[in-house]
């Protein structure tokens, strides 16, 4: 004990790195047990209509967010000049412009999107909730700065206390208004704690409005490519909800994010912990400088994989339990939607630790050529798997896109000097058991999902 704990200390990267890995999973799974629990009490004061109504509007701001990202926050992770005060400045202005231009967008967007979706409340969701990307626009670097050198435990901390006070707010909000604009409100409400609590408590100095050439030119040529891949990201990020908000009825939709919520746990995980720590890892350690960098790569990616795939489990074999137990009759369905999806991500995780290499190399060309790839594999994985067979093809769809993905993700990873064919083949296999034993277990609820089952 006395070792590991030694592990823990100094300012090593890999010190630091085990900190950042603790803090990082501590405050997630804390994050995600206040989620579930928050969750479990809107839905009983809310109706599955108002979670569609809901997620249809999160689908339109991580959009716009994502169509206009010039890569900010990895530009400051990976730059020589990630701690110049005047390139951070500039960077900061950038961050604000933005979130005023996206405002102006999903103004422009909400009455479009009301006609396509049939939705008349977007109409003025999205303007009521557009007001979060202002004011995101104002978060201070000093947040990312933090990051860059794997000081997580005061960002942590902070992000706990203001999705604190958003679940509060929400839960009120939702027993006295009974309507969706619970959520809104309450959203709103959590990103002004956040800008204030990390303006008042993060160290380093405050951000001022500064035009610097030079560092505006770094970051538009760095953010070009990442503008040009997370457009490609919110296609394979949100392309699922996109395109089922367009096709399934409100209610239905609802419950499909009801089961995505509790089956993306391990995902959203490993997703978190490889930009938050594998980026100055690779910055710093390049696994293809020396044989002794791949192999301390390879024994934390045995490590993060091990973890996920054993969370993905969990969630594949009793995501019809879990939704018996924790909702109402009205949530059903979200029980085979979330083992279906818990065995659909399976693909991801296995290849997840090889994303972030090309970031950290400055090589933002190559992670967008990845990330298309993927966008365009799993929206006509999405799109053939609904004319198959409905709800449960769409679902499926999204898992044998990632396995056809898998050959780019191995040239981006060769390239960078980080593949481990051998790791990908062990948890292939063990992610292979996972998937048939959900399907032994939960195959009968699973065929619920077929269209001639659907209500």
């Amino acid at each position: 004990m006395i070792a590991i704990a030694q592990k823990f200390r100094g300012m090593s990267l890999t010190a630091r790195a085990l900190r950042s890995a603790a803090f990082t999973l501590g405050g997630f799974g804390t994050s995600q047990v206040i989620r579930l629990a928050s969750n479990l009490l809107l839905t009983r004061l809310l109706f599955p209509e108002a979670f569609g109504m809901m997620a249809l509007t999160m689908v339109f701001m991580q959009g716009l967010q994502m169509f206009s990202d010039v890569g900010v926050a990895p530009a400051i992770q990976q730059s020589r000049r990630g701690d110049d005060p005047d390139f951070l400045d500039t960077a900061w202005t950038i961050q604000v412009v933005r979130g005023f231009g996206l405002w102006i967008a999903a103004c422009a967007l909400a009455w479009p999107a009301a006609q396509i979706y049939s939705e008349p409340m977007l109409l003025l969701l999205l303007p009521a909730y557009g007001l979060t990307l202002i004011i995101q626009g104002f978060n201070p670097t000093k947040m990312e700065t933090a990051n860059r050198h794997l000081m997580l435990g005061r960002i942590t901390l902070l992000d706990m206390a203001t999705q604190v006070v958003g679940i509060v707010t929400a839960v009120g909000l939702a027993w006295w208004l009974q309507s969706v604009w619970a959520l809104v409100i309450s959203g709103i409400l959590s990103m002004l704690v956040q800008l204030t609590l990390n303006m008042a408590f993060l160290p380093g100095r405050a951000n001022r409005f500064l035009w610097e050439k030079p560092a505006a030119q770094e970051l538009i040529n760095f953010g070009k490519w990442i503008f040009l891949s997370t457009l490609m990201g919110f296609l394979f990020h949100q392309g699922d909800k996109m395109i089922l908000g367009r096709f399934l009825p409100i209610d239905l939709f609802g419950i499909y994010n009801i089961g995505f919520f509790l089956a993306s746990f391990p995902l959203l995980l490993g997703y978190m912990i490889t930009r938050k720590v594998l980026i100055p890892i690779y910055r710093e350690t390049p696994p293809g400088a020396d044989p002794a960098n791949f192999a301390k790569l390879r024994r934390m990616r045995v490590l993060v994989s091990t973890a996920l795939l054993s969370l993905q489990a969990v969630f594949a074999a009793s995501g019809v339990w879990l939704v018996d137990l924790l909702y109402d009759d009205r949530y059903a369905l979200a029980g085979p939607v979330a083992v279906v999806i818990a065995m659909a991500q399976i693909p991801v995780i296995v290849a997840l630790t090889y994303d972030q290499a090309a970031v950290a190399a400055g090589d933002s060309r190559r992670f967008f050529l990845l990330q298309a790839a993927r966008a365009g594999l799993m929206v006509t994985g999405i799109l053939a798997g609904l004319q198959v067979a409905g709800l449960l093809g769409a679902l499926a769809g999204q898992g044998i896109a990632m396995i056809l993905a898998y050959p780019v993700v191995v040239r981006l990873a060769r390239r960078m000097q980080t593949w481990d064919p051998l790791h990908d083949l062990v948890f292939a296999g063990f992610g292979l058991a996972i998937a048939l034993m959900a399907w032994a277990l939960n195959g009968e609820e699973i065929l619920r999902l077929m269209p001639g089952a659907l209500p």
